[in-house]
């Protein structure tokens, strides 16, 4: 156990780093042992971004892998969905309280040593070794803290962090109401950019940074963006209706899990309301496409990215406008070819095909993650499967052959590299876990090794298996709900042992698992 001293002398236990990736689950994947090894060296990142500042209101939590004076919501939020695995080891949803008690609380951010290196933009130009306080970067980033709560609820069963969260401090529900009053720009002294985000009467302003997609051409006029990024203020962005659907649907979902079925319903109601609005209104017929929509000209804006997904994600889509959906990602001119889930159409005017400009056609975890978590909510188990199987040897193939070996913040849409940045010639950042772990841990968990839905509360595990693999396929030491389970298949027969009972779920059957040793024939 290593030991930091806080600034009043204290001393604070840091697990090490051994300590943490002995408590991950055990992934067994025989048709292609290299991306167990992709998931390992995941592990290993994240664990040495397990940051500790005293002074923050969760002094040990996740870094983003990006500064040291700056905290971002999404990124935290999507580092939370591979945490699940291992919550007590790695502090995903911990992490989220560094925004809540800050913007919903009395919390203050500490004050922290700008290092060498650090970017100008995040420091004021304050120079190495200066001592500023750490801030949020953007408040109005993707809001996804409900989704992240209630998918790492999944995990651990915890009603008592539910009842406590959404009863007495209700930061998601703030959280929601806060986005659905913003008229105007908003600006705090924990906060360095001032919002964009403004409600319209179907939709949402927005803009690219603030939506994480920061360079994407969304909001032009013609065949190319003549700007870095080009005025938004006209465009309704579907991925914030699609975001704040997902939102109101988790926070439904978890008043269901304390028992509160009015608020439950109430929540509903708005998560339906919102995915309503974007089935009707933002669906394209005649592409077969959801897009972004103008506020003035009331037209669609035919600029064709990732974000259009976030309607499957957030079950907003019906299985139609899924079907068509899916095409498209198939489609060689649209997102199929190359390494899948390109951000930006192969089409489009400002798809750069080398390195692919950051969000002007590079692959970006995050945005994949989500795709797949729509393709898994509407059935698509086996293009999940593919398209993940493909990014990951891609990214496999990158971490082998490109140096420095390491996991990237994004990836280039057709070569085996790195995504560059704006400037075509500057690579993105390397050692990004950061959310870039989401792939070789939860999507490979959760779409190749295909252990889809884990659920603490109802102590169910549903596993999609493909029965056509050479091997084994599994995963060791998966923990949910105070649980600790095997469950490797090989040749038509799953071995569980557990120390609890549970059911499996198996390709659509049903078995119930005794504690200890077991095989099932499927």
């Amino acid at each position: 156990m290593a030991h930091i001293m806080n600034e009043n002398g204290s001393i604070h236990d840091i697990r090490s780093v051994s300590e943490r990736l002995a408590r991950v689950p055990r992934p067994v994947y025989d048709a292609e042992p290299g991306l167990v090894e992709l998931y390992h060296r995941a592990w290993e990142s994240a664990a040495q971004h397990v940051k500790f500042i005293p002074g923050m209101p969760r002094e040990e939590y996740m870094d983003e892998a990006f500064c040291h004076t700056n905290i971002w919501i999404w990124d935290t939020c999507f580092m939370s969905m591979f945490c699940k695995y291992a919550p007590e080891f790695f502090p995903g949803v911990e992490s989220l309280h560094n925004f809540y008690d800050v913007m919903y609380g009395d919390a203050e951010y500490p004050f922290v040593t700008v290092p060498p290196g650090e970017p100008a933009w995040a420091t004021d130009r304050a120079p190495a070794g200066s001592r500023i306080k750490l801030r949020c970067h953007i408040a109005d980033n993707p809001p996804l803290f409900a989704w992240a709560e209630y998918q790492n609820a999944l995990f651990t069963g915890d009603r008592k962090h539910l009842r406590k969260l959404l009863l007495e401090e209700q930061y998601l529900q703030k959280h929601y109401d806060w986005l659905e009053q913003l008229k105007t720009t908003f600006t705090a002294p924990w906060l360095v950019c001032p919002t964009c985000w403004i409600v319209r009467e179907e939709g949402y302003s927005w803009e690219g940074g603030r939506s994480g997609m920061d360079n994407s051409p969304r909001g032009r006029r013609g065949d190319r963006a003549e700007e870095h990024r080009p005025a938004t203020s006209d465009l309704l962005w579907l991925d914030a209706l699609a975001q704040q659907a997902l939102a109101a649907e988790c926070i439904a979902d978890m008043f269901e899990l304390i028992g509160e079925p009015d608020r439950a319903a109430e929540w509903r109601h708005k998560a339906e309301s919102k995915g309503k609005l974007l089935h009707d209104r933002y669906w394209d017929a005649a592409d077969g496409f959801f897009y972004d929509r103008s506020l003035e000209k009331n037209d669609f804006c035919k600029v064709p990215t990732i974000a259009s997904y976030w309607a499957l994600a957030s079950g907003a889509a019906d299985a139609e406008q899924a079907r068509l959906m899916v095409e498209k990602l198939l489609a060689p001119e649209w997102f199929g070819g190359g390494v899948p889930f390109a951000s930006l159409a192969h089409k489009d005017g400002d798809f750069h095909a080398e390195g692919g400009a950051y969000w002007r056609g590079a692959v970006w975890v995050p945005t994949a993650y989500a795709t797949v978590r729509g393709l898994l909510r509407f059935g698509f188990f086996d293009l999940a499967r593919r398209q993940t199987l493909a990014l990951l040897k891609d990214m496999l193939q990158v971490y082998r052959e490109f140096e420095p070996h390491s996991i990237w913040e994004c990836y280039s849409p057709f070569e085996p590299e790195p995504g560059r940045q704006v400037r075509n010639d500057v690579l993105c950042r390397k050692d990004f876990c950061g959310w870039s772990a989401l792939a070789p841990i939860a999507m490979f968990i959760e779409c190749v090794v295909g252990i889809y839905s884990v659920d603490a509360f109802a102590r169910r595990v549903r596993w999609q298996l493909d029965t056509t693999l050479p091997g084994r396929v599994g995963v060791g030491k998966l923990r949910f709900g105070g649980i600790t389970a095997d469950l490797i298949a090989e040749n038509g027969c799953v071995e569980v042992e557990t120390d609890q009972p549970f059911t499996l779920e198996v390709n659509g059957k049903s078995f119930p698992v005794a504690a200890g040793r077991q095989k099932l024939t499927l």
